[in-house]
């Protein structure tokens, strides 16, 4: 058996975490962990090493699985923050231990035991999540936000989904809530009665929301548009596209927009989503309507507390007492939705009636 045959997690880690990896830096990277992956901060750059996972949404479990998701990453990054991912690494194992070798200098001595995607440091005083804990966004810059991703929608290709699949997949989202949120011991208050007023508006809104897909409206987006994904700078870029699941960023682009001001909203700048809906409204000559936004609105804060809940899932959670609160707001979230929701159909029942 060779050395590289016997290179483990923890060594991998080790070396990652340490200044050898890094000759240029002379000193050990900063390190943060998320959910699927640990990024290395080491001078302007950023090293991703994705998780030897494997989940029902995605599977890293293969050194295999793994390029081709560092590639896939590359590629579809590549579309809304041109020039920050700027290739792959392979780490390899030689005699002399382990070494990062840029993909244009292989073959090397040493066989890849892994892949990381290289990214350009972004300048954390622009990130947009940081920059509303702050009240620092202007206006002008969430409308070239907007400039750049009505771009981005106008020239993404269409699915082809139909109206049947498109309203069949929200329909699985929301069964996939009920069985983490409803889960027991979950002690979330009033989530079986919000998850009902969901299902009522599915189907009461079926045809609508089948309409978007009849018509094109679903393209291939981003698949996780959240604010600390997003960069103000000039032009913003938007990074961490949802590279690991085709079929997740499948979306209908106000999903996205709806699922941005949420995230936006819950960190304390709720006007940012009203300046996202219209400028992109207008951008993209689509007006899909009150209704349509009130339910991607509730669908989005649903399926984030669903995530949040999905973490005490894991063998050993991270942060266990983190995530019930958090769901808490997101099922808070999506009620505020379902009273808009429930207003606007009332004033069309009244109206269809008749009734003056």
């Amino acid at each position: 058996m060779s050395a590289a045959d016997t290179v483990t997690l923890d060594d991998k880690l080790r070396f990652l975490g340490s200044a050898a990896a890094y000759p240029d830096l002379g000193a050990p990277p900063d390190c943060v962990e998320t959910h699927m992956s640990w990024l290395f901060f080491a001078g302007d750059h950023v090293l991703k090493l994705k998780k030897p996972v494997r989940f029902a949404f995605l599977d890293f479990s293969t050194l295999g699985a793994r390029e081709f998701d560092c590639r896939e990453e590359l590629r579809l990054n590549s579309r809304l923050a041109p020039g920050v991912y700027l290739g792959l690494l392979a780490l390899q194992a030689g005699p002399a231990g382990l070494a990062l070798v840029p993909e244009p200098r292989r073959p090397a001595p040493g066989r890849t035991v892994d892949w990381l995607v290289q990214m350009r440091r972004l300048p954390a005083h622009r990130n947009l999540l940081g920059l509303i804990a702050q009240a620092r966004v202007e206006p002008t810059e969430i409308g070239a936000l907007v400039a750049v991703l009505a771009a981005f929608y106008r020239h993404a290709p269409t699915t082809g989904l139909t109206a049947a699949q498109y309203q069949a997949r929200l329909r699985r989202g929301q069964a996939d809530n009920r069985a983490v949120l409803l889960r027991p011991p979950s002690q979330l208050r009033d989530a079986a009665r919000t998850l009902d007023r969901f299902d009522a508006k599915l189907l009461e809104h079926g045809a609508l929301l089948g309409a978007r897909a009849q018509n094109g409206k679903v393209v291939e987006g981003h698949g996780d548009l959240r604010p600390e994904h997003v960069w103000l700078l000039k032009p913003p870029v938007v990074i961490d596209c949802l590279e690991f699941n085709a079929r997740l960023r499948q979306v209908d682009p106000f999903d996205e927009i709806a699922f941005l001001a949420l995230e936006c909203g819950m960190a304390g700048a709720p006007w940012i989503g009203a300046h996202l809906l219209e400028g992109c409204s207008i951008a993209l000559a689509d007006r899909p309507g009150a209704a349509l936004w009130w339910l991607y609105t509730a669908d989005a804060a649903l399926r984030r507390a669903r995530l949040a809940m999905a973490h005490l899932l894991d063998a050993v959670p991270r942060t266990p007492a983190r995530w019930p609160p958090l769901a808490q707001r997101y099922l808070e979230r999506a009620q505020i939705a379902l009273d808009a929701l429930d207003a606007l159909d009332a004033v069309s029942a009244t109206t269809n009636r008749g009734t003056p």
